[in-house]
């Protein structure tokens, strides 16, 4: 095999990894029930006219399994943070008491399940299309080196089934990723 394809193949497998943690991180921000500091991390504060992470701004415990607790470092950016908390449209509403940030974790609801399920699917769907996409460029970059004569046109087959056999396989890590919170989002 040519060392190009070998670039091409590696090139896709990590674009494709990424796209399978990144799809990891998003389902991580969805809520079960359960008080989990993770669901935070796409919360952006407004601080000094910069957009900055929560996590940068305040420590985020867990006091109870439903309840996370939010410490800002800087007291004078608590009303910053509750309003970008409000904002996120997280489905909690903060408690602000002058020193702490406090977000009861609401018991979910049948057809709140089934609105996180919605959610849980459709960056299933995400994923998926990232990794097509992703597949859908390696195969260019293949056929572009069979054109350029640089490969032949067995070893360009090759290639574009070895590709394939990526994405199908990302594709089931991802259905895999997306059945595993399907299945917290469901369990009472």
């Amino acid at each position: 095999m040519s060392e190009e394809l070998e670039m091409i193949e590696l090139d896709v497998e990590e674009r494709m990894s990424k796209s399978v943690d990144s799809l990891s991180k998003n389902l991580g921000t969805i809520s079960t029930g359960r008080a989990n500091p993770s669901m935070l991390d796409r919360v952006v504060v407004e601080y000094f006219g910069a957009p900055t992470p929560l996590n940068q701004l305040a420590g985020v415990s867990v006091p109870s399994s439903s309840q996370l607790q939010i410490d800002a470092y800087d007291k004078s950016c608590l009303n910053d943070i509750e309003k970008a908390l409000i904002l996120a449209d997280l489905g909690m509403t903060p408690n602000n008491d002058g020193s702490v940030i406090r977000l009861n974790i609401p018991t979910l609801t049948e057809e709140r399940r089934k609105d996180l399920l919605k959610q849980v699917k459709a960056l299933g769907e995400e994923g998926k299309v990232a990794v097509r996409n992703v597949r859908r460029d390696g195969v260019d970059k293949v056929k572009k080196l069979e054109k350029s004569s640089s490969i032949s046109e067995d070893q360009s087959k090759d290639g574009q089934n070895s590709i394939q056999s990526l994405t199908d396989k990302f594709v089931k890590v991802i259905e895999e990723v997306v059945a595993k919170k399907e299945k917290d989002v469901t369990t009472v």
